[in-house]
C-alpha cells in the first residue's frame, strides 16, 4: 500500500506500468517513426542548409516543446519579464526599509501596572548572588556567607528573601508568601501570561522554592531537623550587631548571621511542605524539577507529623518576630496541598480528619475567625478543599467534613459583607479583619483573594452565588468586596494615597527599608542603630515596607493585580 497525495491525487503505481525493455522498444519505434515522417520547412532548414547559405542571414527559433517561437521575440519576452520582476523586487524593498508607524498597543490597564510594581518587591529582596536580570539596579550580592559561616551549623544557605525592610531570612513567612505565589499561578497562569509577568513570577517562586531545599535535607527520606531563620533581631540584650540593630545595606553586613535550627517544628515543617508542594503543580512541565519539590514536600510533612512541637517555642528569637499559635491548621492546609499535587488520598484523609479541624479550630468561632495569614490558614485550606467539593465531589468518606468546610467557607464569605456586622470598617471602607491592631492590609488582600478565588470557584460549577441565612447573594458581591478593597490600597481612599511604592500620583517616599534608603555609593557606613522614629529617603526605589506575605488574584475579568501585604 502507498500513501496518498495529501492533495487528493494518488500516489499508487498501477500494474499497466511498462518495464524498462517496453520502454525502450517503444522509444525505438517512435525514433524509426520520426525519421520516416516528412519535415517541416524549419527542420529542413536546419538539416539541409549547406555551405553556399552560410552567408546569408537567417530567421533564428527556439524550440519550447510544445511550440516554435522566435528568437528575438524569445529573449525580448524574458527580458521584459525579468524587468518587470526587477521593479517589482526594488518597490518591495523601498516599502520595507521606510519606517513604519503602527498604531501602538493601548496602554496596560490600572491593576497590570500595579502588578508589574508589586512583583519588584521580590527582586528587591533577594539574597544571595544577584541575577543579571533583576530589575532592581541597587541591589547587589549578599549574605553569600549564610549557614557556611556558623561553625554549629555549616549548611550552605545563600539565597531565599529577606522580609519586609529586614535582613532577616524568617523561613515560615517566606514559604507561605511561595505557597500562595504559586496558588495564584496555578489558578490565574493566563492572567499572568496577558500582563507579560508569567516568567518573572514563576522566577520569583523557584528562587524561593530553590531555597527552602537547601533548609534541609532535601534528598533524604527521613530529617529530624530545619533551619527556621537566618539573621538575628533581638536587641533587648544591648547594642550588639545583629540584622535589626544595625541600619546597613544588605551588601555592607559584616557582622555575624546565626542560624536558627529547629528541632520538632511541625507548623514550620507544614507551611514548607505546602510551598513544595504548590509550587511542584506551577512546574508540572519540568518533571525533575517537580518530582524533586514533591519529595521534599513529603519527607517535611511526615517530619512535622512525628516531631510535634511548634517552631518557636517562647524565648526563641522567631518568636519575637513570626510567633506561632499552633501547628493544626498547617496540617490541613500542607495535606490539601500534597494531596493536589500527588493524589495520594491519605493526605485528604488527614485534612478531612475531624480531629485535626478540631484543632485548628473549624469548628469554633471568635473574633479572629476567617482571618487568613501567615499564622491561621485554616480558612485557606478550607477554600482550597471547597474546590475539591464543588469540582470532584469525592463523596464517601469525605463529604461530611467536605460539607462542613463548604459551609463555614459560606460563612466567613458572609462576614466580609458589608450587611453583617462581623468586622469594622474605617470611614473610606477598609475592612478592619485584624481589630485595628497593626499592619491592617496583609489581611485585608488576603481576604480579598479569598472572595476572588471563591467566587471563581462558584462560577466555574454553575453556582450563580450562595446563601447568608435566609438571604441569597450573586457571586458579583464577592467581586466587588475584593475590588473596594484593593481599589482603597492603590489609592481610591481618603489620603487620595496609594500605599504601592511606584504606583499612583500619590504614593509613600519615606519607607522602612534599610536597602533602599542608603546610597550605592562602595562606601562601608558605620553600624547605624536602627530606630523606629527615623524615616529614610528613598532614593532609588519605588517600593514601600511590606510584610513578606503576597496573594494573587483576579479582581475582575480583564485584570489581575499582586495584593500587596503592606506594613503601615
Amino acid at each position: 500500500m502507498f500513501g496518498r497525495d495529501p492533495w487528493g491525487g494518488s500516489l499508487e503505481i498501477t500494474n499497466e506500468s511498462a518495464t524498462d525493455d517496453d520502454r525502450s522498444r517503444n522509444l525505438q519505434d517512435l525514433d524509426r517513426a520520426a525519421l520516416s515522417r516528412p519535415l517541416d520547412e524549419t527542420q529542413q532548414s536546419w538539416l539541409l542548409a549547406g555551405p553556399g547559405d552560410a552567408g546569408k542571414k537567417k530567421k533564428r527559433y527556439i524550440d519550447l516543446g510544445c511550440m516554435v517561437v522566435s528568437r528575438k521575440h524569445f529573449i525580448w519576452t524574458v527580458g521584459s519579464v525579468l524587468g518587470v520582476g526587477f521593479l517589482i523586487g526594488l518597490i518591495m524593498l523601498i516599502v520595507k526599509t521606510v519606517p513604519h508607524h503602527h498604531p501602538r498597543p493601548p496602554p496596560p490597564d490600572e491593576y497590570t501596572k500595579a502588578l508589574h510594581k508589586a512583583l519588584m518587591f521580590f527582586n528587591a529582596q533577594r539574597s544571595g548572588p544577584i541575577p543579571k536580570h533583576n530589575n532592581v539596579s541597587w541591589r547587589g550580592n549578599s549574605g553569600m556567607r549564610d549557614g557556611i559561616s556558623d561553625n554549629a551549623v555549616r549548611k550552605n544557605l545563600v539565597g531565599g528573601y529577606y522580609d519586609a525592610g529586614d535582613a532577616i531570612k524568617f523561613h515560615f513567612p517566606m514559604s507561605f508568601s511561595m505557597t500562595l505565589l504559586s496558588w495564584s499561578v496555578i489558578e490565574y497562569s493566563a492572567k499572568y501570561e496577558a500582563a507579560g509577568e508569567l516568567n518573572h513570577v514563576k522566577d520569583i517562586i523557584k528562587w524561593g522554592t530553590d531555597y527552602l531545599l537547601k533548609t534541609f535535607n532535601s534528598s533524604a527520606d527521613t530529617i529530624d531537623r530545619i533551619a527556621a531563620q537566618v539573621g538575628a533581631g533581638d536587641t533587648s540584650k544591648g547594642p550588639s550587631p545583629n540584622d535589626h540593630y544595625c541600619w546597613v545595606r544588605p551588601e555592607d553586613i559584616d557582622y555575624p548571621r546565626p542560624v536558627y535550627e529547629c528541632h520538632s517544628c511541625s507548623d514550620l515543617a507544614g507551611e514548607m511542605a505546602a510551598a513544595l508542594a504548590a509550587a511542584s503543580i506551577v512546574f508540572k512541565d519540568s518533571k525533575t524539577y517537580s518530582e524533586k519539590l514533591v519529595h521534599g514536600a513529603r519527607t517535611l510533612f511526615k517530619y512535622g507529623r512525628e516531631q510535634r512541637g511548634r517552631y518557636s517555642p517562647g524565648g526563641s528569637d522567631p518568636s519575637l518576630f513570626y510567633n506561632s499559635s499552633s501547628y493544626w491548621d498547617e496540617f490541613v492546609w500542607g495535606g490539601a496541598w500534597l494531596y493536589y499535587a500527588t493524589g495520594n488520598s491519605s493526605y485528604l484523609q488527614l485534612s478531612t480528619t475531624p480531629g485535626i479541624a478540631k484543632h485548628a479550630g473549624a469548628f469554633w468561632g471568635g473574633p479572629d475567625y476567617g482571618v487568613f495569614s501567615w499564622d491561621n490558614k485554616l480558612i485557606g485550606a478550607q477554600v482550597l478543599l471547597s474546590r475539591l467539593r464543588l469540582f470532584l465531589s469525592p463523596g464517601y468518606p469525605y463529604e461530611e467534613i467536605l460539607r462542613t468546610f463548604h459551609n463555614q467557607t459560606s460563612t466567613v464569605m458572609c462576614s466580609y459583607l458589608p450587611f453583617f456586622r462581623s468586622f469594622n470598617r474605617t470611614k473610606g471602607g477598609l475592612i478592619q479583619l485584624n481589630h485595628g491592631r497593626p499592619q491592617p492590609l496583609q489581611y485585608v488582600v488576603n481576604a480579598a483573594f479569598l472572595a476572588s478565588v471563591y467566587a471563581d470557584y462558584l462560577e466555574a460549577a454553575d453556582t450563580p452565588g450562595w446563601y447568608c441565612g435566609p438571604n441569597f447573594y450573586s457571586t458579583d458581591i464577592l467581586r466587588n468586596f475584593a475590588k473596594t478593597q484593593i481599589d482603597y490600597i492603590l489609592g481610591n481612599n481618603p489620603q487620595k494615597m496609594s500605599y504601592v511604592v511606584g504606583y499612583g500620583k500619590r504614593y509613600p517616599k519615606h519607607v522602612h527599608h534599610r536597602g533602599a534608603s542608603i546610597p550605592k555609593n562602595g562606601v562601608s557606613p558605620t553600624h547605624v542603630p536602627n530606630s523606629p522614629t527615623t524615616t529614610f529617603s528613598l532614593e532609588t526605589m519605588r517600593m514601600m515596607r511590606a510584610c513578606i506575605a503576597f496573594t494573587v488574584s483576579k479582581v475582575n475579568e480583564h485584570a489581575l493585580l499582586v495584593y500587596y501585604i503592606c506594613g503601615l
